[in-house]
């Protein structure tokens, strides 16, 4: 979305429909939050992006779930209990009672193992295979019970796998009828609200469940605004058309010293990563002294301090502070006449190449940096700017052959508490998939492997910091930013949050 005055937002969002002030204290119990993207798929064994699994978490259950807060940590959601009870096999017990709409009947351990089997097959091709990388089979001991049993330990299991999208059990006897798949609107649900109405490019509708089993929620409907730009959003916040948005960063300062009518802030340090991804293999970038270059030339702190006015810190690779095998080393400053010699010695000059970013006035800022950068050793960077629906399929080999001639993008990954989540995109099989620079390395792909099954905490980390030198030394990457998550909710509203800032929508009250 382009930016917007306030009054061509108010007058755009008239003309299709969209503008309902809120009654005095939110009395008319509707929560209305902006999401960064569309959704395109909301079958959690082909979601797309984290918007998707905000959708599905309203939508589905799963055995256990995030709280919010501000630490990580689960709780139990349909299972009635769960125990792990060695390195290799998890018991759990379903609650009795939860229902499946559309006449679907009440919830079985033979829709868990449904589940979790269907990511976990090679032949459906879900791209969250290796969050059950391990997993044998779950065998199921009885209607509600069931044993998850594990080929060897898998570390991530109870950070990024249970709780997480790949935990979310679906309506085994509903999604087959539905031919095994289905895209933006499930054929069962079982969550603390229903689908009622997705207009695309607007907006997302949710109401309350009347069947849900598990604590009422306090708003009876939920309307979700897909908005790609946090300065569009923030003026539809200003402009009370939203109760629940992510700022940008650049305007967290601001806010922390003057907050916007009937709202407040607060901000989350985030798991999410940015980065500058070089590809492998589109010319000139199959030569990595090229790749190399690119690498010396950005100056990543000019960067930050354009696009995030200095308040976000330089990554040194995409597992953050604070995580299980984050890189604590100072990262090189810009080294022009370096960058220089790498594109001599490749023979290159006078090249033009593409960016490709989403539309975001961050990601612009960042590009028009890395352009002014990239000048200096002799690239003419044209920048594309795509809007969500077009550039997360930029990579995706099922939507055309674009993937194949990328050549630089600046992207953004969200995350789970678990490195594994962070690494998982970048193995050979990501390749055409979500692994947009086709960075081949089978080192790091078998490091992937040996780290999901490691239990030595001090071996584990050093696996996923030698993963990061890895990428770094492909020169396929420039590590930018973890950011900083600004967090807007009106003064009338109670948001409910992981730790990193991300929404647990069903969770939010009336202040």
């Amino acid at each position: 979305m382009p930016h917007l005055t306030r009054r061509a937002l108010l007058a755009s969002a008239a003309a299709a429909g969209t503008v309902r002030f809120r009654s005095a204290a939110g009395a008319d119990k509707v929560l209305r939050a902006r999401s960064y993207a569309d959704i395109a798929v909301i079958d959690p064994a082909f979601q797309k992006s984290s918007p998707e699994g905000d959708i599905i978490n309203l939508t589905q259950r799963k055995l256990v779930t995030y709280k919010p807060g501000t630490k990580w940590e689960w709780e139990l959601d349909a299972a009635e209990k769960i125990e792990q009870t060695d390195p290799r096999t998890i018991s759990f017990a379903l609650k009795p009672g939860v229902k499946w709409t559309n006449g679907f009947g009440e919830m079985s351990a033979d829709d868990v193992k449904y589940s979790f089997e269907r990511i976990a097959d090679p032949e459906n091709k879900s791209p969250y295979q290796g969050d059950w990388a391990t997993l044998d089979k779950v065998e199921v001991t009885g209607k509600l019970t069931g044993v998850i049993h594990l080929k060897e330990p898998f570390a991530p299991l109870w950070g990024s796998t249970l709780p997480f999208g790949s935990g979310v059990i679906v309506c085994k006897a509903a999604v087959t009828q539905a031919g095994g798949i289905y895209t933006t609107k499930a054929p069962a649900e079982s969550g603390p609200f229903l689908l009622k109405e997705w207009q695309p490019k607007q907006r997302t509708t949710l109401v309350r469940n009347p069947d849900y089993s598990g604590p009422k929620p306090e708003y009876d409907e939920i309307q979700i605004m897909p908005i790609d730009d946090e300065k569009s959003a923030e003026i539809a916040f200003q402009a009370g058309e939203l109760d629940f948005t992510w700022s940008s960063v650049g305007s967290i300062p601001i806010f922390q010293k003057t907050p916007p009518a009937h709202g407040k802030l607060q901000t989350r340090p985030p798991l999410a990563y940015v980065w500058l991804g070089i590809s492998q293999v589109a010319a000139p970038f199959d030569d990595i002294r090229v790749r190399q270059a690119v690498q010396k030339a950005v100056d990543v702190d000019a960067v930050l301090k354009a696009a995030y006015l200095g308040v976000a810190e330089r990554a040194t690779g995409i597992i953050a502070p604070g995580l299980l095998g984050h890189r604590d080393i100072k990262m090189p400053p810009r080294d022009v006449d370096g960058a220089k010699k790498l594109m001599a010695a490749a023979g290159k000059s006078n090249l033009q190449v593409h960016l490709s970013i989403l539309n975001k006035a961050e990601r612009a800022t960042a590009a028009q940096v890395i352009q002014a950068n990239l000048a200096d050793i002799g690239m003419d960077v044209v920048i594309d700017s795509y809007d969500s629906g077009s550039y997360w399929t930029l990579g995706d080999k099922t939507a055309g052959d674009k993937w194949k001639t990328l050549q630089l993008m600046i992207s953004r990954f969200s995350m789970a508490p678990d490195p594994f989540y962070g690494t998982e995109w970048f193995t050979p099989d990501q390749i055409g998939t979500w692994n947009w620079e086709q960075f081949d390395s089978k080192e790091f792909g078998d490091l992937h492997k040996a780290a999901i099954v490691e239990t030595d905490t001090k071996k584990r980390g050093d696996m996923y910091v030698r993963m990061q030198d890895l990428m770094e030394q492909s020169g396929c990457y420039v590590f930018l930013t973890h950011e900083v998550q600004g967090v807007l909710s009106r003064d009338s509203t109670q948001p409910a949050l992981l730790p990193d800032g991300r929404p647990l929508h069903a969770r939010f009250r009336p202040a």
